[in-house]
């Protein structure tokens, strides 16, 4: 099993959302977080002053996935995400060691 973590720019969670459902996956964790990479913020003006945003908002979303899902998931987040501008976001993918339904006590697979 695998956990795949996508930081995206907010306004791509839609499309993002649809890929995934389009791959049957019927589940995942949404978190609003803020962050910087390569773009290192921007300047912005309100009411005449300049000021500089060093932390962008941006979507955190994560997906537990079997071994068998990873790539394709992968791939889909990476089409939908995709705007072809810098701040498009990263994907991170980490092993899940053990996982649990706690309604039921699935564990591993069944769990997802």
């Amino acid at each position: 099993m695998k956990l795949v973590t996508a930081i995206i720019k907010p306004f791509k969670l839609d499309d993002v959302r649809g890929a995934l459902m389009n791959l049957g996956i019927n589940g995942m964790t949404v978190t609003e977080v803020k962050g910087f990479g390569r773009q290192k913020g921007h300047t912005e003006v309100y009411r005449g002053a300049e000021y500089t945003v060093n932390l962008l908002p941006k979507v955190k979303i994560e997906v537990a996935v079997g071994d068998d899902q990873a790539e394709s998931v992968i791939g889909a987040i990476r089409q939908a995400a995709n705007t072809g501008a810098i701040g498009d976001g990263k994907i991170f993918v980490s092993p899940i060691e053990q996982m649990m339904r706690i309604r039921t006590g699935e564990t591993a697979e069944a769990a997802l």
